[in-house]
Order: C-alpha cells, then structure tokens, then sequence
C-alpha cells in the first residue's frame, strides 16, 4: 500500500485534530487482592472516540476487569464493559515505523488482553514495533448497531494510528492488525469490510483508509453460519435468531474482495473450540479473491494459545513465521 501526497496531508490534518485531546482513559487496573503486576504496563492510550462511543447504550457499560491467573508468573486478566474505546500503546526504544493493531480475543464477552495483547506488544514493541491493543466495545452489552460495533472501534482505530503517525515516528501505509480468536474475526472483518462505512465521521481522521497494509487472524472465528460458527462468539455478536443477511454480513470469508489486505493465517488442528475450517474457509476465500495470504497450521496448540501456549511445541514458531512473512510484503 502506497500513501500519495492527500492521504500524507490528511494524516497531519488528522494528527492535529488528534491532539487535541488533553485526558485520556487510563489502562485497566485490577482491584482487590488480585495478582501483582507481572510485567511493564502502558502508561499511555488513546481514547477513540472525542464525544463518545456512537450508539451509548443506558444505562451505560461498567468496565471491569477481572484477573484469571493463579500463577505469579504470569497475569491473565478479562476486561468487559468497555464504554470508553481506546488503544494501549506499546512503543519501542527505536521505532523502525510499522506499526500493528491488536485485538485480543474473548467470544465477543470479554477480552483476554494479557495472553492475547499485552504479550504480544511487548514482544513486538522489543523488535522495533510499535504496537497499539485496542479495547473495543463488546456487542450484548446494549450497544446500537450491535453487530457492528467492534468493526466501528476497529475502523476508527486504524485511521487514528494513521493520524498521529507523526507522534509515534511512523509511517501511515506501515499499519498491521491481527487479532486472536473473536480478536481474528474482528481482523478478518476489517480486512473483508475495512472501507464499509459503519459510523458517522466525526473529524478529519476519519478521511483517512481504514486498510491495514496487512492482516493476521490467529486461530480466528471465522463463519457465522451455525454449521461452523462458534455458537457463543455468534450469540454474542448477532443475537440468538440472526437473519441470513445478518449472518451474511458477518462472515468474512464471504466478504472478502481483491482489494482486501494480504493475510497471515495459523490454527492448530486440534483447536477444540473453533474449528480449523473457519482458517481453511478464509484461507479459501483469499485464494478465490486472488489475494496473497500465508497458511500455517499446527498439529498440536488447541485453543487460545497466544505466545505461552504453545512453549516447547512447533506451533511456537508462529510469531517469528509471521515476521517473516510481513517482511516479504514490505511492512518493514
């Protein structure tokens, strides 16, 4: 993806009406008797939205978030109620300016932003990378446009990083997502509906393209359709009795299009929770559109599992794969 001269202008248009903000939400924090703090938290984020998420539902989303762990090495927290979208930024000690957007996964209730955010950042962040973990919106808690709504945050996301591009050393076509899990199908969406307009634009960053220059579902949902679908991650997202236009929609596969983001694909087989044919379904769907993509799988990883998950096991080679398949496409 090239960035001519309008796009470079508007990203500093945008950047300007970007910082503009002053207070910005905080990253979650986890009360009561809880694990410590395992690792370097963000200490700073971007909020998405400047008059508020569209769509408020009242009474409005409480956030909390939850710690899961019982490891002192390691913390595993699940945050819902997110009425604030916003991104926790990771940056590097010497941006290389590529940047990647995350989305942790959780069945569309909840967002594992440890084991499928926080981790990955840091890792990415070490090499260079500026990463940015997005807390979107989850679609049952009483949101308008519920089925579009983490497109929206995912969307506005990305023409945010692109406007300040600037404040972080990068470069705007740089821009990567992947997402794990409800996290993948979020990527996968943006990559199948990135120019589908999902919410009124509110200033000039939302000018700019929501494409991300490439794509990484990890073991993502995938189809909507009740034959495949992840039934908890559908409900979720389409209610219990979705139309067939509905679930259309919101199946990526079937909305890939020839301009759609090249894309990193891995699952392991013996994932027990959504099945693989949700990767081969994308996989497939990429191939017919004529767009580049990359497909791993594993014989052993199950589900969810991230970085730690799969320690000691072929499918731990997956971060480094797709690294070097992100550099093959010239994302640095």
């Amino acid at each position: 993806m090239t960035i001519d001269r309008r796009t470079a202008m508007l990203a500093t248009l945008g950047a300007a009406v970007a910082g503009k903000a002053v207070a910005q939400t905080a990253p979650p924090a986890v009360s009561g008797d809880a694990l410590p703090l395992v690792l370097s938290e963000p200490s700073e984020t971007i909020d998405l939205w400047p008059n508020g998420a569209p769509g408020m539902p009242a009474p409005r989303p409480v956030e909390v978030t939850t710690e899961r762990s019982t490891d002192p090495a390691h913390n595993d927290r699940a945050v819902v109620g997110v009425s604030v979208p916003r991104l926790a930024v990771f940056r590097p000690a010497r941006p290389n300016g590529a940047s990647l957007i995350a989305f942790p996964g959780g069945g569309y209730v909840r967002m594992a932003i440890d084991k499928e955010g926080y981790e990955i950042a840091r890792l990415l962040a070490a090499k260079g990378f500026t990463v940015f973990v997005l807390f979107y919106r989850l679609p049952g808690e009483g949101w308008a446009d519920r089925a579009d709504v983490p497109l929206q945050d995912a969307q506005r996301a990305v023409r945010l990083i692109r406007a300040n591009a600037g404040k972080y050393g990068l470069d705007p076509a740089r821009v990567a997502a992947m997402g794990f899990s409800a996290g993948g199908h979020l990527c996968a969406d943006l990559a199948a509906r990135f120019a589908t307009s999902t919410y009124a634009p509110v200033d000039a960053a939302d000018r700019l393209s929501a494409r991300p220059m490439i794509a990484a579902p990890i073991y993502p949902v995938v189809s909507m359709a009740p034959s495949l679908a992840h039934a908890g991650s559908r409900r979720a997202l389409l209610g219990d009795d979705p139309t067939p236009e509905a679930v259309r929609e919101h199946s990526p596969d079937l909305n890939i299009k020839t301009d759609s983001p090249p894309c990193f694909l891995c699952a392991a087989e013996d994932d027990p929770t959504v099945p693989v044919g949700n990767t081969l379904l994308l996989h497939a769907a990429l191939r017919g559109a004529k767009v580049p993509v990359e497909l791993h799988l594993f014989e052993q990883g199950g589900h969810g599992f991230g970085l730690r998950g799969v320690a000691g096991k072929p499918a731990s080679a997956w971060p480094d794969l797709f690294l070097a398949w992100a550099k093959t496409r010239g994302w640095f």
